[in-house]
């Protein structure tokens, strides 16, 4: 295993930082990314865009898995290293407990100009967690902002733990192809996640969030990585094939890490380490 080092001071979340997360199902971290942290994966960004140049750029899923026809072993255990930041952790683990599972990743990158929007959406609809739960830290690698598509979000839309109704969507310029029914949710309550390069936030699975497109001359890339606590399972089914976009991916062959504490919830960790497993990522039927 690659030995983590620390991206910020510190690592943990004040009470107040905490009672905020409960009540809003988001904050953002009191502290950032080192500059060399932030530099290297600006790096590890370009390479991983270089590898996957036929793929959407915002659907580069799982970049910490070393396995699959377009990982680089080398590249997968930088992005390995930067999911398992012990300052990272640390705040993880005062928002879901002491058992923290590493299930998830994924590059977001919005091209200046052209980069795609994402419909408002639970992440909870789509993954095979239970019971579900799950923290997200979504680390901004250049500027988020309003102008070049940063991610917005509900506030307090999380709250009853409740995956509202999804409908699909056949338009061709989203990201995802499932949205909230805009008649669950009050959109007024939209609040944008504004961030300089190097900040983070952390966010509930429950939570209502999207963003818009980018039509600014400046790229956004971000990195956002999933912790499960390890009282959840995470449930596989033979054949359970995921679609976000031009990418397609298997849920049941993916491997899972247990990074701290023990695992309470039955979970197999040998699943997906190793050849078995394959990240199948080709472009549509549809876009060919």
């Amino acid at each position: 295993m690659v030995r983590a080092q620390s991206s910020s001071q510190g690592g943990r979340l004040s009470a107040a930082n905490i009672d905020r997360y409960r009540r809003h199902g988001l904050i953002v971290s009191p502290t950032r990314l080192s500059a060399s942290r932030l530099e290297a994966m600006r790096a590890s960004v370009e390479k991983l865009l270089r590898d996957n140049a036929t793929l959407a750029p915002e659907s580069l899923v799982c970049p910490h898995i070393p396995y699959g026809p377009t990982h680089d072993a080398a590249a997968a255990a930088q992005w390995f290293d930067y999911a398992t930041d012990p300052a990272i952790l640390a705040m993880v683990e005062q928002l879901i407990g002491p058992d923290i599972i590493l299930w998830g990743s994924q590059v977001f990158c919005k091209p200046a100009g052209t980069g795609k929007e994402i419909p408002w959406h639970q992440d909870g609809q789509y993954w095979p967690i239970r019971p579900l739960a799950t923290c997200s830290v979504w680390i901004a690698i250049d500027d988020a902002t309003p102008e070049n598509g940063c991610m917005r979000y509900i506030d307090g839309s999380h709250a009853g733990s409740v995956v509202m109704r999804h409908r699909k969507s056949d338009r061709r310029d989203l990201v995802l192809n499932e949205e909230v029914d805009p008649a669950l949710f009050d959109s007024a309550k939209a609040r944008d996640d504004v961030l300089e390069a190097g900040q983070f936030s952390l966010h509930d699975v429950y939570l209502i969030h999207g963003s818009n497109a980018n039509r600014s001359s400046k790229r956004r890339a971000a990195f956002v990585i999933r912790y499960m606590p390890a009282t959840s399972t995470f449930v596989r089914h033979a054949g359970d094939e995921h679609r976000q976009g031009e990418v397609s991916f298997s849920m049941s062959l993916r491997p899972i890490w247990l990074l701290r504490g023990r695992d309470r919830g039955g979970n197999d960790f040998s699943i997906g380490h190793g050849e078995d497993y394959q990240l199948v990522a080709r472009v549509s039927d549809e876009a060919e």
